[in-house]
């Protein structure tokens, strides 16, 4: 059986999960004892999983996760406030499906970028579109966009996605402008799409650290209310990596 313009047609329709999966049955004397039908199932798996598993590292490179994290990897051997059942509620993407928001308080080096990449790589795995985004940074870039006239498609690009990350919240005082910023991206958000923040600093104190009383209700009111809240405590984590061997060479 002649199957050169098979193949090659398999790469003209850009079909690269099934020709992968032929050649492989090519080299498989023992795929003969399987029906057509059998053997046709067997290409439409691999180009449903190829397709797949394309999207998802489209999803990935798009969310730019400042960590390489896994939800599977958490690690509840070190004490630091982690509830197992909400995690592993978290873990199955529900509350971003229902537009709710998720907020990470405490000390620095305790995990809590790892913990929201992990979260927000699960949402890519899921299907949903995440973007991770330093709250100082973001609002920045909205200043520079605003000079150059593209803020609007900033904004709506952070709209549309399905999980928006802001690490670092609460670092900086805010000026006016990024105050204001701030309400718009939250309000095109509210009830419409799920936010995660991170923050060292304790939520009871956001409303001071905000700024202006007026904008500090609107802007918690998008956010904290409709939250689930993971406060972590304890030693920096990187204390709990770190392995120290004897070294005759230092002093």
């Amino acid at each position: 059986m002649m199957l050169h313009p098979t193949l090659d047609t398999l790469v003209q329709l850009c079909l690269n999960g099934m020709l992968k999966a032929l050649q492989e049955q090519l080299d498989m004397p023992e795929i003969q004892t399987l029906s057509f039908e059998e053997r046709l199932g067997l290409l439409l798996d691999r180009e449903l999983s190829t397709r797949e598993n394309r999207r998802l590292q489209i999803r990935l490179k798009q969310a730019k996760l400042r960590e390489s994290a896994a939800i599977e990897d958490l690690d509840y051997r070190v004490h630091r406030g982690l509830d197992k059942a909400l995690m592993s509620r978290l873990a199955g993407s529900q509350w971003i499906r229902e537009h709710l928001n998720v907020i990470i308080t405490g000390p620095t080096g305790v995990g809590k970028t790892w913990i929201a990449c992990a979260l927000a790589n699960k949402a890519c795995r899921d299907g949903f579109t995440v973007r991770y985004l330093r709250l100082p940074r973001l609002l920045q870039d909205l200043a520079m966009t605003r000079v150059e006239g593209r803020d609007t498609k900033l904004l709506t690009e952070l709209a549309r996605t399905e999980l928006l990350v802001l690490d670092d919240w609460g670092l900086a005082p805010l000026n006016d402008e990024q105050r204001r910023d701030l309400l718009e991206i939250l309000d095109d958000r509210f009830k419409t799409r799920a936010t995660l923040v991170t923050s060292q600093l304790p939520v009871a104190h956001w409303h001071d650290a905000i700024g202006d009383p007026t904008l500090a209700d609107a802007i918690l009111d998008r956010l904290v209310h409709c939250a689930y809240k993971i406060n972590l405590t304890g030693d920096s984590m990187r204390k709990h990596s770190v392995q120290l061997t004897d070294d005759p060479t230092r002093a």
